[in-house]
């Protein structure tokens, strides 16, 4: 009789339990995308397209997922994204996550907004990464890189996808009319928004990825890479990374899917820099076919915001353990008992999307 057991990674089941719990306008914003909602919408059928050519008479007995990103022991390529508003979803917002991420062996990277301060994050033993926006006044990022640098992150990650926010709909109240204060902001001088340089950077450009890593000592990650000239300029920049996102469909409407982008990038970066990616994915099988086109790590976005609501600390545990057992699974099916085992030769032509009719 066929193994009948649950899902792994049960997502549907998680959102809508957070949503039972979530006040309203954070459900709303968790899940909401730009305007229409297009890309947001098409982020995970985009990786359900892909298709395998497992390999056969292969030793799968064990199966390893340990891997390493920009030097840090993972014990599977499966990390947390950048979300603001985690202490909106539960009381104990990055530090729970923080702890999860921590006892799953995963990296937390940290949003620059978070309600929880770098130390407390840090406290929980998890490695870390700080994700931040640059303002239009540069040095007014400097006290946030400290703070981070002397709390123990150990890379930058430049969201560059931003240099204004994306327009959303939404009816009634928004998240940002109710908001708690002690939601937001931990790391920030208490004056901060306050001025007009502190606004998002309308003018990044190459020589800031040099700066951050300069003033921060630290690697930087380039966040919100599509297209492979981009990805170059950032490397020959200084970055040590590339990370392929359109920012959950929350920038954007209508721009493409990080799984129809992720190949062309990778092949672009080679063996310059490592190259991650996120957007919709929420299985191990997702997983599998993002690191067969050139990824060495997937992050979670949403997924971790509902586990989070639902569950709190043991929600992210056992959804970071549940990818990682997928993870396991069609590893083992695909004939890969290792992460260099995984390559594009086990990726068959996608499947194609039915035309819709012109009736």
């Amino acid at each position: 009789m066929a193994d009948r057991r649950s899902r792994d990674v049960p997502f549907d089941d998680l959102e809508e339990r957070a949503r039972q719990v979530l006040r309203p306008e954070v459900y709303r914003y968790c899940r909401q995308g730009a305007r229409d909602g297009i890309s947001a919408a098409e982020a995970t059928e985009r990786w359900d397209r892909l298709r395998f050519l497992p390999h056969i008479l292969r030793d799968v007995t064990t199966v390893e997922t340990a891997c390493a990103v920009l030097g840090t022991p993972l014990r599977s390529p499966v990390g947390v994204a950048p979300t603001t508003l985690q202490r909106a979803a539960h009381p104990d917002g990055e530090v729970a996550t923080a702890r999860a991420a921590a006892a799953a062996g995963s990296l937390l990277v940290l949003s620059s907004n978070a309600g929880s301060s770098f130390q407390e994050v840090a406290d929980t033993g998890v490695d870390w990464w700080l994700q931040l926006y640059l303002t239009a006044d540069r040095p007014t990022c400097r006290p946030v890189l400290e703070r981070a640098v002397d709390a123990g992150a150990k890379a930058v990650v430049l969201t560059a996808d931003t240099p204004v926010v994306g327009t959303k709909y939404d009816e009634g109240e928004t998240v940002w009319e109710t908001a708690s204060p002690e939601w937001l902001r931990a790391n920030f001088p208490a004056d901060y928004g306050s001025r007009p340089q502190h606004e998002k950077a309308t003018d990044l450009g190459p020589q800031d990825v040099e700066w951050l890593a300069r003033t921060s000592g630290l690697p930087v990650v380039v966040k919100g890479v599509l297209q492979p000239v981009d990805a170059r300029r950032s490397l020959d920049a200084g970055a040590a990374a590339i990370w392929v996102s359109n920012h959950g469909g929350r920038q954007l409407d209508g721009v493409a899917a990080t799984a129809d982008c992720i190949g062309a990038v990778a092949a672009e970066v080679g063996e310059a820099g490592e190259v991650y990616v996120d957007g919709g994915v929420r299985s191990g099988r997702h997983a599998l076919g993002a690191l067969a086109l050139g990824a060495a790590a997937v992050f979670l976005g949403r997924p971790v915001l509902y586990a989070l609501a639902a569950e709190g600390e043991h929600g992210v545990r056992q959804l970071l353990a549940g990818m990682r057992d997928e993870l396991v699974e069609v590893m083992r099916l695909s004939g890969c008992a290792d992460l260099d085992a995984i390559g594009p030769d086990i990726l068959g032509e996608p499947v194609q999307p039915t035309p819709r009719s012109t009736l």
